[in-house]
């Protein structure tokens, strides 16, 4: 699901439409503001492209990204 490249973690998540998608970057919203750790993402209709590196550490990953990263992982599983 996450690939590693560029100094950034990077994910792509297809919903089955709109709706879904949104209601998906909600929830990742609410783990990132509860971790202080913001992700670069875009939507189109039904994908969503989450990019996650930590600015303040050179722009690289770090174990805020990893966390972050695990918890929006968390919410496609459940």
């Amino acid at each position: 699901m996450w690939e590693e490249r560029d100094n950034a973690l990077h994910a792509t998540f297809e919903f089955k439409d709109f709706r879904e998608a949104f209601g998906f970057m909600t929830a990742v919203a609410m783990l990132a503001e509860k971790q202080n750790h913001h992700p670069e993402w875009s939507n189109v209709w039904n994908k969503v492209h989450i990019k996650l590196t930590t600015h303040d550490a050179g722009n690289t990953v770090t174990e805020k990204d990893q966390k972050l990263s695990a918890a929006i992982s968390a919410l496609i599983a459940s």
